[in-house]
């Protein structure tokens, strides 16, 4: 087998599942392929540069594929459907958030999406100047959220998971926070599909709304 980053990387990203991003060692990657660990760092040099090949191969996957919108396609849809992709990628994969978080990307693919993505929104409306800012709300939300996600499934929690909704209920006194109790038991009943999609078309509807972007744009 040639090794290469892409190839340690995609061995690597199974891995995950059983540890998460801090049980992730050179040696595990090394026997999943079937070398030494030293025959990797011919090719990542460390622990970081692993995390940023593995980065590389989440993004990519998720993009694979992606083109500009279609003609009466709504901006706000191909992107909310962008976000979706990414954030399905992270979620094949215990920490696929955490591992893309402050992670370097440097790939084509990083570029092309992105560069597609400016032009959508200037497309819809949007200053050269506001589409910088935008792009990168809707990437940290999207990041953000994935790694909420993950961590209420709780596997880092050796006696059980605390996020499950009854437990969550339990934990917080119904007579003093009424509020609040109704919120937490929501929020952790809830469909993280569609919180996620709302979430998304919340922020739009703000980032519409500053920018003085007309619906239909």
């Amino acid at each position: 087998m040639k090794l290469d980053a892409r190839t340690i990387a995609t061995a690597a990203l199974p891995l995950l599942d059983d540890g998460g991003v801090d049980g992730l060692t050179m040696r595990k990657v090394a026997g999943a392929l079937g070398v030494q660990a030293p025959a990797l760092y011919w090719h990542v040099k460390n622990k970081r540069e692993l995390l940023d090949a593995m980065a590389r191969v989440l993004f990519v996957n998720a993009v694979d594929g992606v083109e500009a919108p279609r003609r009466g396609t709504d901006w706000q849809d191909w992107l909310v459907e962008l976000a979706g992709r990414l954030r399905a990628s992270l979620l094949r994969y215990r920490d696929g958030a955490r591992v893309l978080a402050g992670t370097n990307v440097s790939d084509e693919s990083m570029w092309r999406v992105t560069e597609l993505t400016l032009r959508t929104l200037e497309d819809a409306g949007f200053s050269a100047r506001d589409v910088t800012r935008v792009f990168p709300i809707l990437l940290h939300y999207t990041i953000g959220y994935v790694i909420e996600e993950q961590a209420q499934t709780g596997v880092d929690y050796p006696d059980g998971n605390p996020y499950q909704p009854d437990q969550v209920r339990q934990s917080v006194d119904a007579e003093r926070y009424p509020l609040t109790s109704r919120m937490v038991v929501d929020v952790f009943a809830s469909d993280p599909d569609a919180e996620f999609e709302h979430g998304l078309r919340v922020i739009l509807a703000g980032v519409r709304t500053t920018y003085d972007i007309r619906p239909g744009t």
